[in-house]
């Protein structure tokens, strides 16, 4: 049985487990010159069989669509996305991954890889499952379980 002390060590110890990862992630993707929201939508776009929406893609991601809307203008500035019609509905735009964005997805691939490696060396194979199974568990828990504190309401 855990302690609420014990409790609120383990959830400091993943705060900073994941501010290292952001921070080691971010250091691997400065040589492909992609920010980790930009890795995360190039990533989030082959999932889909036709080019998506910015607000399919803002509902996937969890964000509001206006920072789709500023990540695939960074995207595009670097020639890795493109927004183009909807064939049936002119008035729709959708995101399509580039060739070079296809590249890019490549090297970023690498870079995770690379990253993840940095942050598990200290673990062997067995230590590496269990945390496998200790997230899954963590992940697969009911949504209202895994949201974070309910916001407090503004008078």
């Amino acid at each position: 049985m855990s302690t609420p002390d014990a409790d609120g060590f383990l959830a400091e110890q993943l705060l900073r487990l994941t501010r290292r990862l952001q921070r080691i992630q971010k250091r691997q993707l400065e040589p492909v010159g992609i920010t980790p929201a930009q890795s995360r939508l190039l990533r989030t776009l082959v999932h889909y069989e036709t080019p998506p929406r910015m607000a399919d893609l803002a509902e996937r991601l969890e964000v509001v669509p206006r920072a789709v809307t500023s990540v695939v203008d960074g995207l595009e500035a670097g020639q890795l996305v493109r927004r183009v019609p909807d064939p049936v509905n002119r008035r729709v735009i959708r995101i399509e991954l580039t060739g070079k964005g296809r590249t890019a997805l490549w090297e970023l691939r690498s870079a995770r890889r690379a990253a993840a490696e940095e942050i598990l060396s200290p673990l062997d194979a067995r230590q590496r499952a269990q945390l496998t199974i200790l997230l899954n568990a963590l992940f697969e828990a009911p949504r209202d379980m895994r949201t974070e504190c309910p916001r407090e309401h503004e008078n």
